[in-house]
């Protein structure tokens, strides 16, 4: 009898150590999802997942930072942007003429290793 107690007691702990298990797995995924949400709605995703500095939205993004912190008025913000503009152009055809160039000595498999590498990076 004192057995047949004892296995009951023993199987009755091992569930309860499962569902309390599951039951910590279930609040910290909820924690982490709340936490995302938070983290979404107060644009923290932003900050940490800019955009790239050669996208036109990465190009705003910087562009409308610098007014703000720099307190641009408009006839600077109008020769800020006409700079920032061409800084861009050159450094998009350095960017595409540096690219080709090195495309011009690879093998073609390197070629096309070289465009996934470039992929990963975007």
């Amino acid at each position: 009898m004192n057995t047949e107690l004892l296995e009951r007691t023993t199987i009755a702990r091992g569930w309860d150590a499962r569902l309390a298990m599951g039951a910590v797995l279930v609040v910290v995924f909820l924690c982490g999802t709340a936490a995302g949400a938070l983290a979404m709605n107060s644009r923290v995703h932003l900050r940490i997942h800019q955009a790239a500095f050669d996208t036109t939205n990465g190009h705003v993004l910087r562009f409308d930072r610098l007014k703000k912190e720099l307190a641009l008025t408009p006839p600077q913000s109008e020769q800020v942007s006409s700079i920032l503009a061409d800084m861009w152009l050159y450094y998009r055809t350095v960017i595409t003429d540096s690219k080709s160039r090195v495309e011009q000595v690879l093998t073609p498999v390197q070629r096309e290793k070289f465009e996934q590498l470039l992929r990963e990076e975007h």
